[in-house]
């Protein structure tokens, strides 16, 4: 079992950056493949980013493509996803997941077993 805590989200005004973490507890962190999603009011969750469980290997969904990194530092049981050029369609609720099952588990929110409760990131233009 693995608690996930997400902090970081706030209100930023169009063209700036957040960087959001996420704190994992309960079992080794290096175990763990992760991922970002998200989902805005009145929409389905999406995928936004995912890292391997060794850190190697990264994917980022085409919206966030080249203005987003995602991040994992095992030593500190702590993921991070760095969102810079920020437009106001990135508001969203924002989540990271985790997978035992996976060590690369992609896009899709099945691979994941664990879930934080998510932060808010609002993008004003």
């Amino acid at each position: 079992q693995v608690q996930l805590v997400e902090s970081g989200g706030g209100l930023v005004q169009a063209g700036g950056s957040l960087r959001l973490s996420c704190a994992a507890s309960g079992r080794t962190f290096s175990d763990y493949g992760m991922g970002w999603f998200r989902q805005a009011p009145g929409k389905e969750r999406e995928f936004v980013a995912t890292i391997s469980r060794s850190g190697r290997l990264t994917s980022y969904a085409d919206s966030v493509k080249g203005r987003f990194t995602i991040s994992k530092v095992n030593a500190k049981n702590t993921l991070y996803l760095q969102m810079n050029s920020l437009k106001p369609e990135d508001t969203a609720v924002y989540s990271c997941a985790a997978s035992l099952s996976y060590a690369n588990p992609g896009p899709y929110g099945l691979n994941y077993n664990y879930w934080g409760q998510g932060t808010q990131v609002t993008v004003s233009s």
